[in-house]
């Protein structure tokens, strides 16, 4: 028996209340987006499930896709069925046989959300067990850790049998929180960084810092690598590159060597935030995570934050550096990551950075010096980047970190 459907379980989705309809809409469209290529699917959505009808088309291939998508927690493959009582025997039998290994202990669970039904949960529980114990020799029950758990829906317009249980990549659907905008470096941080922030159910768009001469092409072409990969997570990714040079060289020729981290660091999230407002974002994420470097102890951010009253989001923030490289390993961006051509900031940094800068005094360095027809020039001179999945190349990477 060929499986014809997936069903879909929305897990945290479901505590929504109210607005659940909002998140169920998103996660629809995300799916529909992710299986594009795929042109006989169809997806039905309902209150408490979802179902990509397959139409002939590879459960398999399909599968792949729906592990990497935010707001699923778990999905199965699934047959619909007549609720007459021995066509769905006949069909969890087929199914059965489908999955079924010597020695695979099993159990039913039925479920009857069709309360007119004339077998209750039990009885169906009884009547499914009997009709696959006599029809495959020496298997055995194991109601507590079985390896075959043959599912039984009997809802209003048919019944549905899977005996698979495929956890999903949980969060919520991505653009279901608002929009963000992240600060993408070439490092290993920002894009794990960018990951977590859209398992939160958020759109995210990047913002790049590019100072030729002083940076090359290759770095510049690294960071796509890192946005085309964020892009196989959310279905497409935009990324701002800034032209930064003249801003980078001024601060350094005006602001005390000690200084120029901090400053550089507040110019970069004053011209986000512009960005920002006008693709009408809600917040700024970064890749920060506490003490790791000079600009991220609670000092530097204190004096940092201070150009912007924009919520700084910071998923990274208690993580260690091993716990983040495992993530961008899952993920599939430490590779890129780790090549060798140096971003603005690396390209830059000053022999002693100040790690407790004081805002007062880097408000003091800065006041002699105009930076804002630079800022606008810079927003103004923003290259805009939208990438989309390259299906063909993506792979597995992501299964093992759900």
């Amino acid at each position: 028996m060929k499986y014809d459907r997936i069903l879909i379980r929305y897990g945290e989705i479901s505590t929504k209340g109210r607005n659940r309809h909002i998140f169920v809409e998103r996660l629809r469209k995300s799916i529909k987006l992710a299986l594009s290529d795929f042109p006989g699917v169809k997806i039905e959505s309902k209150r408490d499930r979802m179902y990509v009808v397959l139409n002939g088309e590879d459960f398999e291939k399909i599968i792949v896709r729906l592990k990497k998508i935010f707001g699923i927690q778990s999905f199965s493959p699934a047959v619909k069925a007549d609720k007459d009582l021995e066509k769905m025997k006949d069909a969890a039998l087929q199914l059965f046989k489908r999955v079924y290994q010597e020695g695979d202990t099993f159990k039913i669970t039925a479920k009857r959300a069709d309360k007119s039904y004339p077998l209750d949960t039990g009885e169906l529980n009884q009547a499914f067990g009997a009709h696959i114990l006599t029809h495959v020799p020496n298997l055995r029950v194991d109601v507590r850790n079985p390896d075959i758990n043959l599912r039984i829906e009997v809802r209003e317009e048919a019944a549905y049998l899977s005996c698979e249980n495929i956890q999903g990549a949980g969060g919520l659907p991505v653009g279901s929180s608002g929009k963000a905008m992240l600060m993408l470096s070439g490092g290993i941080d920002s894009p794990v960084a960018g990951f977590y922030s859209m398992k939160r159910g958020m759109e995210i768009e990047g913002v790049h810092f590019y100072s030729p001469p002083f940076t090359s092409e290759r770095s510049k072409q690294k960071v796509l690598d890192l946005a085309q990969k964020l892009a196989e997570v959310s279905g497409a990714f935009t990324l701002h590159i800034v032209p930064f040079t003249e801003i980078q060289q001024l601060i350094h020729k005006q602001v005390p060597e000690n200084y120029t981290m901090t400053t550089t660091r507040r110019m970069m999230l004053k011209i986000t935030d512009r960005i920002r407002e006008k693709q009408r974002g809600l917040a700024i994420v970064t890749g920060e995570s506490l003490g790791q470097v000079a600009s991220q102890t609670l000092e530097s951010m204190y004096a940092i934050n201070d150009v912007t009253n924009t919520p700084i989001l910071r998923p990274l923030i208690t993580m260690d550096k091993t716990d983040i490289i495992k993530v961008a390993e899952q993920i599939g961006t430490h590779d890129i990551s780790i090549l060798p051509y140096e971003d603005c900031c690396t390209v830059f940094v000053p022999a002693s950075p100040k790690t407790k800068p004081k805002k007062e005094k880097v408000q003091f360095y800065e006041s002699f010096v105009d930076f804002e027809p630079l800022i606008e020039k810079a927003v103004a001179g923003v290259e805009a980047i939208t990438l989309i999945p390259k299906q063909e190349k993506q792979n597995d990477t992501l299964e093992e970190l759900f």
